[in-house]
Formats: structure tokens, sequence, C-alpha cells
């Protein structure tokens, strides 16, 4: 593999370099393999989920490179037109009920919380789609397994309820404006009561990840109190 160009974004576990003009390179920044996002991306991309297309892994699997998509994320599209706010709300829900329906990979670890078999990706977000020239593509597909689609959408609610919001304060501000929205928007679409069962264990889970930060941890303990006074 040859060396990668300048740094693109940055997310919480790895960083994206140019890598040519249609490729990115994703690196691990703890020294974590990909091996098993990558297999997992292809398989996705074989049944017909939109994601980025793998053209090479390294050996120790540090380092992955895949098609680049064009476009801004979620996140920028709505920073850019926030009257998109509940047409991107449809767009997420439908996002994970396709992800949902896809046959499931037997390859994929069992969720840490609960039982399924269907595929999860547990952090299907605003950042991690890209609004690309032919719709959406999910990227970051690091904690991939099989279990309930619950899971899936209350990690989804929680992250966009509580989820520290990158960039500038100005869209931070225009951003934090329109979280209500997007989250209700998002979460209408689907059986809230049985999404608030699944809370309380999905933020017991969540809140062991090092990379989230306590005043993050706390929103989500904050959200599960609320959840489940209104219930």
């Amino acid at each position: 593999m040859r060396a990668p160009g300048p740094l693109l974004a940055s997310g919480r576990d790895a960083d994206i370099f140019e890598y040519g003009p249609d490729l990115v390179l994703r690196r691990a920044r703890r020294g974590r393999s990909m091996a098993g996002e990558a297999r997992t991306m292809e398989y996705l991309r074989s049944q017909g989920f939109p994601v980025p297309a793998v053209e090479e892994i390294s050996e120790n699997g540090c380092d992955l490179v895949m098609e680049r998509i064009e476009g801004p994320t979620m996140v920028e599209a709505l920073a850019r037109a926030p009257w998109s706010i509940r047409r991107l709300a449809r767009t997420l829900a439908e996002l994970h009920r396709r992800l949902h329906d896809v046959a499931p990979a037997p390859f994929l670890p069992a969720a840490p919380v609960g039982r399924g078999e269907r595929i999860l990706h547990l952090d299907l977000h605003p950042l991690n789609v890209i609004i690309g020239p032919w719709g959406p593509v999910v990227i970051d597909w690091t904690n991939a397994c099989l279990g309930d689609p619950d899971l899936d959408v209350a990690l989804a609610w929680i992250l966009m309820a509580i989820g520290e919001i990158p960039g500038s304060r100005a869209k931070a501000k225009v951003l934090g404006l329109g979280r209500a929205l997007i989250v209700n928007g998002f979460v209408s679409q689907f059986d809230r009561a049985a999404l608030a069962g699944v809370l309380r264990p999905a933020v017991e889970w969540k809140a062991q990840d090092p990379n989230m930060s306590a005043r993050e941890v706390q929103a989500m303990w904050d959200l599960v109190e609320r959840s489940e006074a209104v219930a």
C-alpha cells in the first residue's frame, strides 16, 4: 500500500485520509484490525445495501482503502438545509429498516445486549450517513453484529439526543435547535414503547465506551430516566 494523502476527517477511533481521486484510506488510531469491518461492508454491498466499496486492506488490518463518497454527511446536510430535517429523519429510519431486512451474515458476532438475528450497525446516526450523488451511504461498520433491531434504533435515538455536535458554533447552534425535531421525527417511525424497553440495557453497554465523554454518559442516563418516568 502506498502512503496516504492529506487527512480528510477524524472520528472517535479512526482517521480518514485522501488516497487518490476516487478512494480514501481509513486508519485505525489504536491498531484495531478492520478486517471484520471490510468483510461486513463487502457482504452488505453484495446484498444491495448502500456502503462504500472496499478496495484493499493492509495485512495487519489497520488500514482500509475504500470508495470515496462525495457529498455531505447527514449532519452537514441538516446544517445547510434545516428545513429538510423531517425528510432526513425519515431517510435515516428507512436505512435502519433496510439494514434490518438484509439476510443475516453468519460470520457476525452476537450483539452485546439482548437477542436477535438481524444485522445491526449500533452507530447508525446522521454523522455516519453520507448523502452521495446517488443517495445516502452508510459508513463506519466497527460495531456491526447480529441482534434485535430495537437495540439499533434505540442507540441511534440515544446518540442523536445526547451526542456532542462537531464543527463550528454556528453549526452546533443550528443543529442544536433542530435536534428535537430530527430525534422525534426518527423515533416516530418506530414503536416508541418497544424502544423505551431497551434503552436502559443499551445505555449500560454504551456507557462503557471509552470514546464517550462524562457529559455524554450523564446525558444518556438522564434520557433513560425521562423515558422511564413517561412510561
